[in-house]
């Protein structure tokens, strides 16, 4: 598919419901369905779903039946009480799995009540991957330590719809460094538009590149340290960022992308148009209508 091959296998997520795209629903699923018979497919991960809207999900497929499979992470931003009965009415839907859950932590949760209550749900959800969607506070370190050692992963919010919402590289990277020292996989959301760190030319945010973390994530596992990761996050050069991913080995790719599983975008094609502009991805693979996943 790319000079990167497995690197950017499955990397994005689907995540054309949420901000900014904003896409109706009765787009964004036959959009995702293009997407996964694509040239580009092997880019394209889990279609990003959010449980409180799963009524609107039922309703769509009882008009319209998908005619495929429909491979979901499912965000629960009601925290993991959630998410058990979210699951089950899912799994009643034909063509429908939940492959992941993506959860928020209550912002009147301690640490210890919220790992109890993950635990619960961990064994009520064999074979779901769990992403705890890791909280910009004190929390974070004590969050990070109990995922050690276990089979459930990190979400990092990388972005949004403000510029507060985006962490800056320091605070970026310090969360890469303790992820990959503790051993905690994790996906990435919002923000990360381009391949590249970049500012917004529309609102003026500084955002993150997912290549950027890719190559940070590849610095991490190195041993270095917050400063240094942080300048790899900054790196604006998408010719060096991208050279210094190419050579990586197929071992280390393996390496990479099992601690930054997949980041959720609300566009399949902005990706693929930076890959494109960087010479990464043939642009043959572009779709011909654009308007339709963003």
């Amino acid at each position: 598919m790319t000079t990167l091959g497995p690197l950017l296998a499955g990397l994005c997520d689907d995540a054309a419901l949420f901000p900014p795209g904003n896409a109706p629903l009765e787009q964004a699923l036959p959009a995702h369905a293009g997407h996964r018979v694509s040239d580009y497919e092997d880019l394209v991960g889990l279609f990003v779903f959010p449980a409180p809207r799963i009524p609107e999900l039922v309703e769509s497929l009882e008009s319209r039946p998908l005619g495929g499979e429909l491979a979901l992470s499912v965000t629960a931003p009601g925290g993991p009480a959630t998410v058990p009965a979210a699951v089950a009415r899912l799994r009643e839907l034909d063509g429908v799995t939940v492959e992941a859950v993506e959860i928020a932590v209550p912002a009147d949760s301690s640490t210890d009540e919220f790992l109890a209550a993950l635990d619960v749900v961990a064994a009520e959800l064999p074979g779901v991957a769990l992403f705890v969607e890791v909280p910009r506070d004190d929390r974070r370190a004590a969050l990070l330590a109990g995922l050690a050692g276990t089979p459930n992963a990190a979400k990092f919010r990388t972005g949004g719809v403000v510029a507060e919402a985006y962490p800056d590289e320091t605070e970026l990277a310090e969360a890469i460094r303790s992820a990959v020292g503790a051993g905690v996989p994790f996906k990435a959301t919002a923000g990360l538009h381009h391949a590249i760190r970049n500012t917004d030319p529309h609102n003026g945010f500084e955002q993150h590149g997912f290549l950027n973390v890719l190559a940070a994530v590849d610095a991490a596992l190195d041993g270095a340290d917050v400063a240094t990761i942080a300048t790899v996050l900054a790196d604006r050069d998408g010719a060096s960022v991208a050279a210094r991913l190419s050579v990586l080995s197929p071992a280390r790719i393996a390496e990479v992308r099992s601690c930054f599983r997949s980041f959720g975008t609300c566009s399949i094609v902005e990706p693929l148009v930076d890959l494109i502009d960087l010479g990464l991805l043939h642009a043959s693979v572009l779709p011909i209508t654009e308007g339709s996943p963003a």
